[in-house]
């Protein structure tokens, strides 16, 4: 899925991936193991918009000929994929799987930081 170049956002979602367990262990040994679940999910959804993000990506980088009209609509359809598939994760982990709100929140949280953190250090290279 994450073959190619590495653009911004692909690092974001591999500093993601490589993240999430290091937020679900420290969480687990801190608060439990359903705090270590919570904060694990919490990265993973925050994963996933991010892959939704990569993959819309890849798919206008394979179409040079596309027109900025074409693109503009791809990035607000990418925007609304992504509210709604962080929603419905959303929903999923409170409402179904009963996960802890506070920790579920704070994995979301760090997880996005991934993006500051590739921000920062691609300015500082």
């Amino acid at each position: 899925m994450l073959h190619g170049k590495h653009t911004g956002t692909r690092r974001v979602a591999l500093a993601q991936a490589g993240l999430a367990p290091v937020f679900a262990l420290a969480a687990a040994g801190i608060g439990g193991h359903e705090a270590g679940l919570a904060v694990l999910y919490g990265a993973l959804v925050a994963l996933a918009v991010s892959a939704v993000l990569v993959w819309r990506e890849r798919q206008s980088m394979r179409h040079p000929e596309w027109d900025q009209h074409r693109l503009l609509k791809m990035f607000v359809r990418a925007g609304l994929e992504r509210l709604v598939l962080l929603v419905g994760l959303l929903l999923l982990g409170l409402g179904v799987l009963k996960l802890a709100p506070l920790p579920l929140l704070l994995g979301l949280v760090l997880a996005q930081f991934a993006w500051l953190v590739v921000a920062a250090s691609t300015h500082t290279k």
